[in-house]
């Protein structure tokens, strides 16, 4: 099974844990460290790595991370190209992470990536424009 590596800037990762678990069970193989502000980049990437150590089975490793670029994504990165089987995805929602623990058993890694990367683009909806083309739809519908 894939493991899985959530991480973010202050409390992301122990709120996503608590919203993840309510939404997706406990799930094995994951785990998920916070970059408190007490914290350096050193410490974040010795963390990160102890959270690697217990989640890869050798199927891969994927880290979900919050920002593009942030410090969490960077030491993700890092860490990533020293594994065979690993990669990172940023701007993780939770819909994202959700799905990651539910979806990855017999996944390859990169199928996972593919379909997370998919699910978090479907899942951006505006509820006004949503419902500017509900209308459309109907007003379409109405004729002869």
């Amino acid at each position: 099974m894939i493991g899985l590596v959530i991480t973010g800037h202050l409390n992301f990762a122990s709120g996503y844990q608590s919203a993840v678990i309510a939404i997706a069970g406990d799930s094995p193989q994951v785990e998920y460290v916070d970059f408190l502000g007490s914290m350096s980049p050193n410490q974040l990437e010795e963390k990160l790595r102890e959270a690697v150590n217990k989640v890869n089975s050798g199927e891969g490793v994927l880290f979900l991370t919050d920002i593009p670029g942030g410090s969490p994504f960077q030491r993700s990165a890092h860490i990533a190209s020293t594994i065979d089987k690993a990669d990172v995805i940023s701007g993780t929602s939770l819909v994202m992470a959700a799905e990651a623990c539910l979806e990855r058993e017999g996944m390859e890694l990169s199928e996972l990536v593919a379909q997370l990367m998919e699910t978090g683009v479907d899942n951006i909806k505006s509820l006004k424009q949503k419902l500017k083309s509900a209308k459309k739809t109907y007003a379409m519908e109405e004729g002869i």
